[in-house]
């Protein structure tokens, strides 16, 4: 299956939670916010958020510095 993740085609396998496609994108350290098809999914709901095939995906991963 065909989604767009931060403007960029990927391929993913069905069923992939947005839990599971964090993960699979590497942003396991810290917090991110995650938008699909310009709707902000909530954390609370990543683990039961389902990706669809041709979702435009925005990852946004927030890192401390200064």
């Amino acid at each position: 299956m065909q989604v767009y993740v931060n403007g960029a085609s990927r391929e993913i396998e069905e069923g992939l939670t947005v839990r599971g496609l964090i993960e699979r994108l590497g942003f396991t350290e810290g917090p991110v916010a995650v938008e699909i098809n310009r709707t902000v999914i909530p954390r609370a709901q990543h683990a039961a958020h389902r990706v669809c095939d041709g979702d435009a995906v925005e990852v946004v991963h927030f890192v401390g510095g200064g």
